[in-house]
């Protein structure tokens, strides 16, 4: 009896070995058939399919889905499903906010073979067609980058130990070669979103003033620098006949690449406004009016509109909201201009109160944008208008171009090699 026992305990050991020895066999063959499929490929959505058609097959389920991850900090977890493969003519599943929160914070295998009365998932709606679920945590350099999980055992079975197992084999190999993939691809798109800031760079570029006007009697410079490849910033000069010129400096809400598109559009809607027998106030109204209609309501523009009378050396002008430009008078004092009304955009009815001064001979009128008044230095103080008036009033004395550099340089010091935060853009006028 003790023989036959010892034979039976040793063919049960045979038996188990060869089990494990073909599970083995079995795993290697799925790793390297899974290698060979996956490992040419750059393109996450077909990796991902070809992960799920060999899980399936390997586990023997029904259907299967790979959720991707993205930690944010003001999203610690948004599930990205990005692809599904099934085996039957069904409702593809997907897995609750309750299952991808349990791995984000566990971060191990989880088998739910009864989910209608799994106690881990009592408040989760279930889909009644559901019988199991297998999920395992895809990683990578400890950080979990995503979930694979098979749905239903086929032939109505459970999930067992060794599905979990094989699965986990799967995933653990998968992980890097599904991040490689991912990364290829937002690479491949900021090199494609870095194509396109270059082109509208260029465009924005394109829409400022090639040559600065000549206006008699008078010294012109204007320049902006953007604080991203593209801005909101934007001067334009329009000659409305043969002494009058408008001058326009703005600063559309946002920066990058939709700020500069509202600019476009603020640009081509103040030209087609400025009209010979027009004040400056109806232009405006006008503006302000067409970009209220054309834009979302948080879009907004700053704007300083101005008509230099070069014949009677007056400038009727309207502020929208604008920092106030100085006219500085060759004796050194000052005044702001301020008279006008709400930035474009914010009220459909605005209306806009119009100011005039007259430009004597030595007077320098100064634009300027918000990014240089508010340039930081490294204890939080802003450059501020005060400091724009002091080194206007030091170098008025040199030409408008002269002038313009000095400001910039100003602001520059002060910032004293911090990151420029927002568009810097000056515009400076000299009556000769």
């Amino acid at each position: 009896m003790s023989d036959t026992q010892d034979v039976e305990r040793l063919l049960r050991s045979v038996r188990e070995e060869n089990e494990r020895l073909k599970r083995a066999v079995e795993e290697l063959s799925v790793l390297n058939d899974l290698a060979r499929a996956i490992g040419a490929s750059l393109n996450s959505q077909e990796i991902m399919q070809t992960i799920i058609h060999r899980s399936l097959r390997s586990v023997h389920a029904e259907q299967g889905v790979i959720t991707l991850v993205e930690q944010r900090q003001s999203e610690p977890m948004k599930t990205l499903v990005r692809s599904m493969v099934s085996s039957a003519a069904r409702q593809l599943y997907h897995l609750t906010q309750a299952f991808t929160g349990w791995m984000y914070l566990n971060k191990r295998p989880l088998i739910v073979n009864d989910p209608q009365h799994d106690e881990r998932f009592r408040r989760v709606r279930w889909d009644e067609s559901i019988r199991s679920i297998l999920c395992v945590p895809m990683m990578v350099k400890s950080e979990l980058i995503g979930v694979l999980a098979v749905f239903n055992k086929r032939a109505g079975g459970r999930f067992s130990e060794d599905d979990q197992r094989m699965l986990s084999i799967i995933a653990v190999q998968s992980g890097q070669v599904v991040e490689n993939a991912r990364l290829y691809e937002e690479e491949k798109l900021l090199r494609q979103m870095e194509e396109e800031l270059k082109l509208a760079s260029r465009i924005q570029s394109d829409l400022l003033p090639k040559d600065l006007p000549r206006i008699r009697g008078y010294d012109v410079a204007g320049r902006t620098i953007p604080a991203k490849q593209v801005g909101g910033d934007y001067f334009d000069f329009v000659s409305i006949d043969k002494v009058r010129t408008g001058v326009c400096l703005g600063d559309v809400s946002g920066k990058g690449l939709p700020a500069s598109l509202l600019m476009a559009n603020l640009q081509a809607t103040l030209r087609g406004q400025v009209l010979p027998a027009s004040r400056p106030m109806e232009c405006l109204e006008r503006a302000n009016r067409l970009l209220f209609q054309s834009t979302s309501p948080e879009k907004f523009a700053t704007l300083f509109f101005g008509v230099l009378d070069a014949g009677e050396h007056l400038l009727s002008y309207v502020n929208a909201g604008h920092e106030h430009p100085i006219l500085l008078s060759a004796g050194g004092n000052f005044v702001q201009l301020e008279k006008g009304g709400f930035p474009l955009g914010l009220l459909e009815g605005s209306q806009y109160e119009e100011g005039c001064v007259e430009v004597s001979a030595g007077d320098v009128l100064v634009i300027y944008s918000d990014g240089i008044s508010e340039s930081m230095n490294a204890d939080n103080e802003l450059f501020g208008e005060e400091r724009t008036v002091e080194i206007v009033r030091q170098h008025r004395h040199l030409g408008a171009a002269d002038i313009l550099e000095k400001v910039l340089e100003g602001a520059r010091q002060f910032a004293g090699g911090r990151p420029q935060s927002d568009d810097m853009t000056l515009v400076v006028i000299k009556r000769e």
